[in-house]
């Protein structure tokens, strides 16, 4: 087997870091608009480079704010709420609003502009029909693991709460102006990307070198950041990334969200080191639970464990918040773990979103304006 080295950098452990796609429309409209290059010359700081907490995407329609390596969920969610109001000082005076949801409604994916960037460039190429389609935005969660060997364990075991950040998260019910009858339509749509979608569940660091290797010799990749799992390594920055969630409309079930995946890592970093086996599930319940989720977001009867046995996911959503309450406590971030329960009592995104559409008679023009709605008030409405 071809072998590459994969050096994983060093970070503070269950240090943490968010990452938020967010779509730019039209205040009047609600369609989007494709001032991203404008928004980032404008926040570009005075010696040039990058803003350090804004930054491009593929397409035009969309910025990415991101947090710095944090302590805590909540000093990350500060740091997300200082970047968009930096975004708005740009925004506000082109009657540009901020929305996210894992899909937009209604907009039209043939007529979105691509960022002009090789990379990007690069992509397109290769994937023609299906990337033009990537329209599509979701919250990316870092969480810092100490050592090298606790990667691969900790990301299959995360893999058995998949179904259960990917329901709670689910935005994404319509496409191209049409109900999908699916809670997140965003999850398969990105899955169809060549390196996208659910990882191998790799036992050695070996493999994962053996994996990279063949794909950069056969053409795959040029680097290892093109591989686009919903839960992955992160070589640079020392993490887990996961890449489960639909975008979310608003800082609090950002936040809520995050604090659950930073849970279930620390979590499971201290079963490692008491010597515990964490859980894993076959990759085919794995599967089919991706599928569940997607499908009947809140309402999906999710596989628990390798023995096949089943639970409501709202149920095991529950279950999960009770056993990680003495983390989150240790974390600092009990309010934002709790406030998963809101998203229990409010209903998820995809919920809200039809709930709007059947009370303005199908409007999806409403469905974007009460998604503004809740990213200006910063909580579910």
């Amino acid at each position: 087997m071809k072998t590459l080295a994969l050096p994983f950098a060093t970070s503070g452990r269950s240090s943490v870091g968010l990452e938020w796609e967010l779509a730019l429309v039209d205040s009047d409209s609600g369609d989007l608009r494709q001032v991203a290059q404008t928004v980032l010359d404008a926040v570009r700081p005075a010696g040039g480079g990058e803003h350090p907490a804004i930054r491009q995407e593929l397409l035009l329609n969309t910025v990415e704010v991101v947090s710095g390596v944090c302590r805590t969920i909540g000093e990350a969610g500060a740091d997300l709420q200082r970047a968009i109001e930096e975004v708005r000082v740009v925004t506000d005076p082109l009657r540009v609003e901020l929305m996210c949801a894992g899909t937009h409604p209604f907009a039209r994916w043939t007529q979105q502009k691509v960022t002009d960037k090789q990379r990007y460039a690069t992509l397109i190429d290769r994937t023609q029909w299906w990337g033009r389609q990537m329209l599509i935005y979701g919250v990316h969660v870092h969480v810092g693991i100490e050592d090298r060997d606790k990667v691969l364990p900790i990301s299959n075991a995360l893999l058995t709460c998949f179904a259960h950040l990917q329901s709670l998260s689910a935005s994404s019910p319509f496409w191209g102006g049409q109900d999908t009858g699916y809670a997140s339509n965003r999850a398969l749509m990105f899955q169809q990307l060549p390196t996208a979608g659910l990882p191998f569940q790799f036992d050695r660091w070996d493999q994962l070198e053996g994996y990279v290797a063949d794909m950069m010799h056969t053409g795959v990749i040029d680097q290892f950041d093109e591989v686009r799992w919903d839960v992955r390594p992160s070589l640079r920055f020392g993490t887990i990334e996961t890449r489960i969630c639909d975008g979310s409309s608003n800082l609090l079930e950002v936040t809520a969200l995050g604090a659950l995946t930073h849970c279930l890592v620390e979590h499971f970093s201290t079963m490692l080191d008491r010597g515990e086996t964490l859980p894993r599930m076959q990759p085919w319940y794995v599967q089919e639970n991706k599928w569940r989720s997607a499908r009947y977001g809140m309402d999906a009867i999710i596989i628990t464990n390798s023995a096949g046995d089943e639970e409501h996911v709202t149920d095991a959503v529950e279950r999960l918040l009770v056993e990680l309450a003495p983390v989150a406590e240790r974390l600092g971030c009990s309010t934002e773990l709790d406030n998963v329960r809101v998203i229990l009592r409010r209903g998820a995104s995809y919920q809200r979103q039809r709930a709007v559409a059947r009370r303005n008679a199908g409007a999806l023009d409403a469905v974007v304006a009460a998604l503004v709605a809740e990213m200006r008030a910063g909580r579910p409405l």
